[in-house]
């Protein structure tokens, strides 16, 4: 693969009681554990909040990019939701994340939608490194 864009970021302090930053300072972060984890519940984000709105737009953008190269017409007000679940696996070993996405595409007969969605989890980043590995739903809204 020919690597086109690397982002760069770090977290620091205690995990998920603590800051994260990109590089450039575009995003500088107050790190916390929601009260469902046992934290708090204090002001700031968590993983699982950052990687609803990066699968969210990621998902989008594979959206458009289908769109265009294959001439199906995204309405400008395309919309996509992401619920990003977290609790402990199964196998005992650790914790896991589920991901539901919800799409809302106004104007576009829903076979097309769906059609669309079904194409763009082929072509999203996201969709393709966690495919096999999370459980994940797809619905057009």
């Amino acid at each position: 693969m020919k690597v086109l864009y690397t982002a760069h970021g770090h977290a620091t302090g205690g995990g998920r009681e603590g800051s994260a930053q990109t590089d450039d300072k575009v995003l500088d972060l107050k790190l916390t554990t929601p009260k469902a984890l046992g934290g708090a519940g204090n002001p700031g984000t968590n993983p699982e909040q950052l990687f609803a709105v990066g699968y969210s737009a990621c998902f989008l953008g594979a959206m458009r990019f289908v769109g265009n190269r294959d001439k199906i017409p995204v309405p400008a007000d395309a919309k996509v939701e992401a619920a990003v679940g977290i609790g402990p696996r199964d196998d005992g070993e650790g914790f896991g994340i589920t991901v539901a996405l919800t799409v809302t595409l106004p104007g576009l007969d829903r076979d097309r939608a769906e059609d669309l969605v079904r194409r763009a989890d082929i072509v999203c980043p996201y969709s393709h490194a966690t495919r096999g590995n999370i459980q994940k739903t797809l619905t057009v809204a």
